[in-house]
Parts: C-alpha cells; structure tokens; sequence
C-alpha cells in the first residue's frame, strides 16, 4: 500500500496528516503539545486512537514506546554510532524485529524483517514542509510501519 506523510504547519505538536494513493485521508497523528517527551496520538480517519507513540525519557539516545490498546506492540531505538547513515531498531514482540537503515540525511531509508524489505521511506523534495513517501509491502502491518516513520522524523530532527 503506498502512503503520503505530511507534517502539518502552523499547530502545536508535531501533527501529520496520512492520506492512501487517492489523496484520501487515512490516518492522523496528534503531536501533544506541551508535554515532557514527545507524546503522539495515531488516529484513524475518524479521529479514533489506534494506536500512541511515547519517548522514553530515561533512556541512552532516542528511544520511543508504540502501543495499541494500552498494550506494548514495539520500542523504536535509534543506534547510536554507526559510520555511514542511520540505522533503527524496531523491537517488536516475537522474533519479528525490524531494522530501518537510511542515507546520511534520513531523507532515504527502507525497514527490513529478516532480510527481507517490506516497507520503503522516501522524502519528497519539492514541497515546504517535510513528505514522505511511504510504500508498504502487502502483509505488513501498515499502521506499525507507519507509526516508526513518525518516530524516526522526530527523532531525525532531535526534538524535545
């Protein structure tokens, strides 16, 4: 499934909008102003939560909590020395670890399982505000992928 990711202007908190192939609007997410660490709400198109992002506050570099029904479904991880480009580590329950590995920028980066990409990351350079591209191979957790795409933008930028 291919996805657009946009960062919204001129809101408190980091907010963005998530729209399908057709432009539709699919997904939201709902920076939380205000707050100490980054707290995000992922939201269907109908304002439901489905899912809420949380930075780990006490922890060695960037480091965010994804759950789901108040359960823990991954921790995003940035490494913190790596010689060329940036990787994340998504620790997911089981033994279906995900890896992302960008380019220096982060403006380029694909996540892995085992090998294998299921889901690429691009950057689109002619618009003002930060867009992504984001494709989705079938059988992936769409809103998973998605919610990492948003920690690693914020954690890109080194906020908060």
């Amino acid at each position: 499934m291919k996805y657009v990711m946009s960062e919204k202007w001129l809101v408190l908190g980091d907010d963005f909008a998530i729209t399908d192939a057709d432009g539709r609007e699919v997904y939201y997410v709902d920076g939380k102003a205000f707050s100490i660490g980054e707290k995000l709400s992922f939201q269907d198109a109908n304002r439901q939560e489905i899912a809420f992002i949380r930075q780990r506050l006490l922890a060695w570099g960037p480091t965010y909590e994804i759950t789901r029904g108040g359960e823990l479904v991954a921790v995003v991880k940035k490494k913190l020395f790596t010689l060329v480009g940036h990787r994340f580590f998504v620790d997911v329950p089981g033994p279906d670890d995900l890896e992302a590995k960008g380019n220096f920028l982060d403006h380029e980066y694909e996540f892995t399982r085992s090998g294998r990409t299921v889901a690429h990351v691009s950057k689109q350079w002619l618009t003002l505000r930060d867009t992504y591209g984001i494709d989705v191979a079938p059988g992936t957790d769409d809103v998973l992928i998605l919610a990492c795409a948003v920690v690693i933008d914020l954690a890109r930028k080194g906020t908060k």
